[in-house]
């Protein structure tokens, strides 16, 4: 019989100490999971930013090049007038909020 309660007094300690454990590390795993979120929803807020400056930079660069074209005479507006068609630019930015 004392072998049968020093099992079971190993067993309920092992027990006992694996629940500590358990306890001890569940708050760093919750912050471990708060922070690889974060980090998510960061890494989605710039590259909306990124999309929207890209999108920004891309118009003024169309925008520019009709300066230029109008400048030198060249516009789509008077190759229109020639029976040429007219090339129309639209841009949609989406962002996304949390």
């Amino acid at each position: 019989m004392s072998n049968t309660r020093q099992m079971f007094s190993a067993g309920k300690s092992r027990g006992e100490g694996q629940a500590k454990a358990d306890q001890l590390l569940q708050p760093a795993s919750d912050r471990a999971s708060q922070a690889a979120q974060s980090a998510q929803e960061t890494k989605e807020q710039a590259a909306g930013f990124l999309q929207q400056t890209g999108e920004q930079v891309m118009n003024m660069a169309h925008e520019a090049a009709d300066a230029v074209k109008d400048a030198l005479g060249v516009s789509n507006a008077d190759a229109s007038s020639n029976g040429s068609t007219t090339t129309t630019r639209t841009t949609t930015t989406t962002t996304k909020q949390h």
